[in-house]
């Protein structure tokens, strides 16, 4: 079992109790992060053939400020962002852009970025090379987007500062996600695994809440953002994003999307290993014997591939890309989060603390509790990383749980040409994953993986959260909440009613963490646990140079590099981007842009009809539209237009075909699908967009569609 880190425990003086106190300055905010909604690829399956075509909801940034009424700079901010992953860069610029605007009153000490981990958000935005291939290196627009989205969210959250009181509490979520990797589970000892058979065995089922009271709350739930499949290209926020807007609409229902003063926060915690496709792995194989049938257990292959394994959502026959399923993955957390804010629940009392420390992952070298002596290795992806999961599976013939150096021969060959041959040092560090991409040693023209990691806590009275910079299993989750919770009661820091958190990943984006005992197995999870079979004790327990920082009697905070550790590089500089711009935009002859080309039915429409309109479009690269809406539907009140839906919610779509890559030529479907409830009236399509030209500035125009009733 894992003992707590002493970085962890710095927390005593730069946490301890000394002031109690159940009042605190709470602020909420929220803003839009939606980058380039086409031409873009997609960031989570890291598939090249997932380039955005159009938008289904917009991704946004939620954040919440807790500070203490007496002292100013004890505050923590923690931001959830409807991405994929945190990202070292990008936390630097919005550190940066704080800095700028509050001093240092907004830190790397007190600020966590984290995500929903979300797989059908704009890609492009993280530093390292590796998660930049897919989407033809780094994109700046969608690091912008979301950079001057959290800044926003941040500044609405600051200014609405005001006091107020806190509480928590957890629930059991049923059918909320299943274990994706069950058989690396059970590598996990049995006598552990017994402690947890009442609390969902395999898979994580508590959600817990932190309650603002009518303003909101900030709950942590453990399923992948990969409700929507792999084939969708319309940009969205999967189950998180879609149970924030579901339960923010049901608070305030006449508000558009992001014009909330309720902020419902629904983050990840221990994801590692979790799933939305919550009917299992099945094999889709036509023609084949075992078409429809279970996936194989321990490699998830179909007839010894892994391509036709795919994991299925409560709703998969209803659509064929998921969003069925989101909903409903998406309403569970709703209802969870509903009959835990309806409770009374437990009050938090305390201060308010915080502490960061930058870890270099590649040489970091600890003694474990029974006096072995261990280190970490340079980052390395093993074979069944490229196995994929039941969620987004791989090709090549990699499959999941095979520990041999044989699965692929060819990739054998050509792996030394992609990335440095792995030394013997390497492959005994790394033992026993066995190592396609030997990226910690991957340096041209940048580095493909991260070494140095933020680790973070932050504490709100008798809560702490633990800010992760990868993907915990479940049980990896568990091993370090307790392992935290324990130690910070020994130490006298907090006492019986300590609550503990994680919530990942955040910050950095170091992959996935596993169990030793997991790591063993080597499923995806184990092979994408890049800094080696340590990686887990390595979090847990890190350098013990902050401990003199947590004496009772100090109030300074504790160093943000323990022994100096070099903090990580700013990649930025030098990073390349493929993706082509947007030369110019052009209407057909005779046409003019927003021109309508495919008008509405006459006809009266009915509740579950979907109405479509079509437009002479323009790349929607040339205007994000941010805290904006490419779209609307207008209803026809009193003889005037009101907007009633935007491209924020999920009953509209926003589609962009490009027609003459020479000719400059696109056109847009804004599609509206009719919710029960929606009173019967006139209603118009709109379009909004904004053109380039080959010599000139960017010009907005609009296009409407003729009216149509709801009966």
């Amino acid at each position: 079992m894992v003992r707590l880190l002493p970085s962890f425990v710095v927390l005593s003086a730069v946490v301890s109790n000394a002031i109690a106190q159940s009042q605190y300055l709470l602020g909420l905010g929220i803003a839009d992060i939606t980058g380039p909604v086409v031409e873009t690829n997609m960031m989570g399956y890291a598939s090249l053939g997932q380039t955005d075509s159009g938008l289904h909801m917009r991704q946004r940034a939620r954040v919440w400020i807790i500070g203490e009424t007496a002292t100013t700079a004890n505050r923590v901010v923690f931001v959830n962002a409807d991405i994929a992953m945190g990202d070292t860069g990008i936390r630097r610029a919005i550190l940066a852009g704080l800095a700028g605007k509050y001093g240092t009153l907004y830190t790397a000490q007190n600020v966590a970025i984290s995500s929903t981990h979300q797989h059908s958000g704009v890609g492009g935005y993280l530093e390292n090379l590796l998660p930049q291939i897919t989407s033809l290196g780094f994109v700046e627009q969608t690091y912008d987007a979301i950079v001057t989205g959290v800044l926003l969210a941040i500044d609405r959250a600051h200014n609405s500062l005001a006091p107020g009181s806190l509480s928590i509490g957890n629930t059991s979520v049923v059918g909320g996600n299943i274990n994706r990797s069950p058989t690396a589970y059970l590598a996990n000892p049995a006598d552990e695994r017994a402690m947890y058979v009442d609390e969902g065995g395999d898979q994580d089922k508590v959600m817990s809440l932190l309650s603002f009271g009518s303003r909101g709350f900030l709950s942590w739930f453990p399923v992948h953002g990969t409700s929507i499949y792999e084939n969708n290209t319309l940009v969205s926020s999967d189950n998180k994003g879609m149970a924030a807007y579901l339960y923010e609409s049901s608070m305030e229902p006449n508000a558009m999307p992001g014009n909330q003063t309720f902020v419902a926060g629904f983050a990840q915690a221990n994801v590692g290993d979790t799933s939305p496709n919550t009917l299992g792995a099945f094999c889709e194989s036509p023609g084949q014997p075992y078409d429809g049938m279970p996936c194989q257990a321990n490699t998830s292959t179909c007839g010894g591939t892994v391509e036709d394994c795919h994991g299925r959502g409560p709703g998969f026959t209803l659509d064929s890309f998921g969003f069925h399923s989101n909903e409903m993955i998406a309403q569970i957390q709703v209802d969870a989060a509903k009959s835990l804010m309806s409770q009374t629940l437990s009050p938090i009392s305390g201060t308010v603390r915080s502490v960061h420390v930058y870890l270099d992952m590649a040489t970091h070298n600890f003694t474990l509790p029974n006096g072995t002596t261990v280190n970490t290795c340079p980052a390395a992806m093993g074979f069944s990383f490229a196995g994929g999961t039941t969620d987004g599976p791989g090709s090549f013939d990699f499959v999941q749980g095979d520990n041999s150096t044989s699965q692929n021969p060819l990739w054998e060959i050509v792996k030394s040409f992609i990335t440095p041959i792995p030394s013997a040092e390497q492959v005994a560090c790394q033992y026993p994953k066995p190592i396609l991409l030997n990226t910690g040693y991957a340096t041209l023209p940048y580095a493909w993986s991260p070494s140095t990691v933020d680790i973070q806590m932050l504490k709100v009275g008798n809560l702490v959260m633990l800010i992760i910079p990868g993907e915990l299993t479940t049980m990896a989750g568990r091993r370090i909440r307790n392992a935290v919770r324990a130690q910070l009661i020994a130490d006298g820091i907090l006492d019986n009613s300590a609550y503990v958190v994680v919530s990942g990943p955040a910050n950095t984006y170091a992959h996935y963490i596993t169990t030793r005992e997991e790591y063993s197995v080597q499923r995806y999870e184990g092979a994408s646990t890049i800094f080696g079979p340590c990686a887990f004790h390595s979090l847990s327990k890190p350098t013990s140079t902050n401990t003199p920082a947590s004496s009772p009697s100090s109030r300074t905070r504790p160093p943000a590099r323990p022994n100096r550790t070099p903090l990580p590089p700013e990649l930025q500089s030098d990073a390349i981007s493929l993706q082509t711009p947007v030369v110019f935009d052009a209407a057909p002859i005779g046409k003019s842009f927003g021109q309508v080309l495919i008008d509405v039915a006459k006809t009266p429409y009915s509740v579950n009809q979907t109405v479509s309109a079509q437009f002479v479009g323009a790349n929607p690269r040339n205007n994000l539209r941010l805290e904006g809406t490419f779209l609307s539907v207008d209803h026809l009140v009193n003889n005037a237009w009101t907007p009633v839906r935007s491209d924020s919610h999920p009953s509209t779509t926003y589609q962009w075909t490009r027609v003459s890559t020479i000719l400059g030529t696109s056109s847009v479907n804004v599609n509206w699908t009719i919710e029960a409830g929606t009173p019967a009236g006139t209603y118009r399509l709109r379009y909004f967009g904004d053109s380039k030209p080959l010599i000139g500035s960017i010009s907005a125009f609009t296009g409407t569609s003729g009216n149509f009733t709801v009966a």
